[in-house]
């Protein structure tokens, strides 16, 4: 069923309206008219059921019929904080981690980063990736829209890993991720280097903090492949792949 992000609360009973770019997929790319049903989501978790009243070119009214709690959100909020990677590997890795549930993705400026960003090409980026996840929610079905911060340095990086259960990936060695989360686990953050890796000053500073360093087996994994993958086994291992 067609799914569009909406950034108020509508009225069960009442009337919703979708304007711009939504409204014109809704009635040339996907041909929509009235009778027809879709679903909105409130970016907060929750869908509504609603069918379409009323298409012209720029505007689409619908009915809201019913209200629930979306059912794809996971138990286990992951915010992964990514080591900035060359080209276009960011995009990719926001859009895949956000179909397998990530909360909020963090670009993070590490020791062994080819890629610099000033402010202003910092700003750029972080919209695109925005613009990425938002379509990727859209897409997979979330019920949020999950967040990509303005990119970070190491040290305000670091300052946060001391208030959160941190899993830091290593090809070093660690602990298998796969026992470091339970399906009691709420919330914890991912930590992927780019693709030289960690200087070994990064991953005792996060061990120093309180952070688990974690493996993902005896293979290398590339810095696009070892985020999807350790979600993947978050996910399952927390129960959110049932």
């Amino acid at each position: 069923m067609p799914r569009f992000f909406i950034d108020y609360t509508p009225t069960v009973g009442g009337t919703a309206v979708i304007e711009g770019a939504d409204a014109r997929h809704i009635g040339g790319a996907l041909r929509m008219t009235a009778g027809e049903a879709l679903t909105l989501c409130d970016g907060r978790g929750t869908d509504y059921a609603c069918t379409v009243t009323a298409v012209e070119k720029e505007r689409v009214t619908l009915a809201v019929d019913a209200a629930a709690p979306t059912a794809s959100e996971p138990s286990l909020a992951v915010t992964l904080y990514m080591g900035l990677p060359k080209g276009d590997k960011m995009e990719l890795i926001i859009q895949k981690a956000v179909e397998l549930g990530v909360t909020a993705i963090v670009p993070v400026a590490m020791s062994r980063c080819i890629v610099k960003l000033d402010g202003k090409d910092a700003a750029k980026k972080q919209a695109r990736w925005q613009k990425i996840a938002a379509e990727a929610a859209g897409q997979s079905g979330r019920g949020i829209i999950p967040t990509v911060e303005f990119p970070l340095s190491w040290k305000q990086a670091l300052a946060r890993f001391a208030q959160e259960k941190t899993l830091l990936c290593y090809e070093g060695g660690g602990q298998p991720i796969g026992t470091l989360v339970t399906p009691a686990d709420t919330a914890v953050s991912l930590v992927v280097g780019p693709e030289g890796g960690f200087d070994v000053a990064e991953v005792e500073a996060v061990l120093a903090a309180g952070g688990k360093i974690a493996t993902l087996g005896p293979r290398i994994l590339r810095c696009e492949t070892a985020p999807l993958a350790a979600m993947a086994v978050l996910m399952e291992k927390s129960g959110n792949m049932e």
